[in-house]
């Protein structure tokens, strides 16, 4: 393998052979500073079907990725404090449950959630803004393979309110929970809710079967599923609530991305009622 000593020199060799690895962009023009090359690196993993890469790029992707989450900043745990420690609430699972706005791919838990589609490979839109296109790009190549893997066993695609677990890879945390949510077209119905619902269940189901002691989930199916915020919160913190009084689970932390969604979830937690 060829061996770098720092990441100008990882990204530029990267970029060169994800270039080669391609079809159609093999002369593709990948810019002259770093940070067009890291979103053209990006972009081309990004657009990657599943397949063999050589054992050589997965370890030097694996160094330029680990390098880059320490230069983001790991988060871990204990440096999250529960809803009880901020507010001294008294909701029923105040001790046991957080809001951490920011990055989900800089959190070193047990689990972190994606909310993913139906496919379950991760998105293939280069550079797009979702989260499922972040954690693929911050775990790895290997990722999308073992989603492929599952998948390709299963047969069919990923029902709504299901979820799969994979490995980590080069996130902080130990594993990945995937899992669809229902996608709003019209008006919002019960069913919505009860499939959100089992979203939150499913997930938190295979946290426990897999003897997890923590897991951070994203805002599942808002933003471009178009799930109200409001209400996806309520039904968010009622399962975790629900489910977290008969189980071992020790932290459940809500990821949050914008500040509406902080908000909405401050309000619902820090109330100091108990249910």
């Amino acid at each position: 393998m060829q061996k770098f000593s720092n990441q100008p020199d990882r990204l530029d060799y990267l970029v060169e052979k994800m270039k080669e690895d391609s079809v159609r962009y093999k002369v593709l023009n990948a810019g002259n500073s770093f940070t067009e090359k890291r979103r053209t690196l990006r972009s081309l993993m990004n657009i990657r079907m599943p397949g063999y890469i050589s054992a050589d790029i997965l370890a030097l992707q694996d160094e330029f990725l680990q390098e880059e989450t320490k230069e983001k900043g790991i988060v871990t745990l204990e440096q999250i404090p529960t809803i009880k420690d901020l507010y001294g609430s008294k909701h029923r699972i105040g001790d046991r449950i957080s809001i951490w706005q920011g990055d989900i791919t800089r959190l070193a838990v047990d689990a972190i959630v994606n909310a993913a589609n139906s496919q379950m490979l991760g998105c293939f839109v280069p550079c797009h803004g979702c989260i499922d296109n972040a954690i693929h790009s911050a775990a790895g190549m290997q990722l999308r393979e073992e989603c492929a893997e599952i998948m390709n066993k299963q047969g069919h695609g990923e029902p709504t309110g299901k979820a799969k677990i994979t490995g980590g890879y080069n996130l902080p945390c130990k594993h990945v929970i995937h899992t669809v949510g229902p996608i709003i077209r019209g008006p919002l119905t019960q069913y919505d809710c009860q499939m959100l619902r089992s979203c939150y269940d499913s997930c938190l189901t295979l946290a426990e079967e897999h003897h997890l002691e923590s897991i951070a989930f994203c805002c599942i199916s808002t933003g471009e599923y178009h799930f109200p915020n409001d209400k996806a919160a309520a039904i968010a913190v009622e399962a975790v609530g629900d489910f977290l009084e008969h189980s071992v689970l020790k932290r459940v932390i809500i990821n949050v991305f914008k500040d509406e969604d902080l908000k909405l979830y401050e309000r619902i937690l820090s109330d100091g009622l108990e249910k």
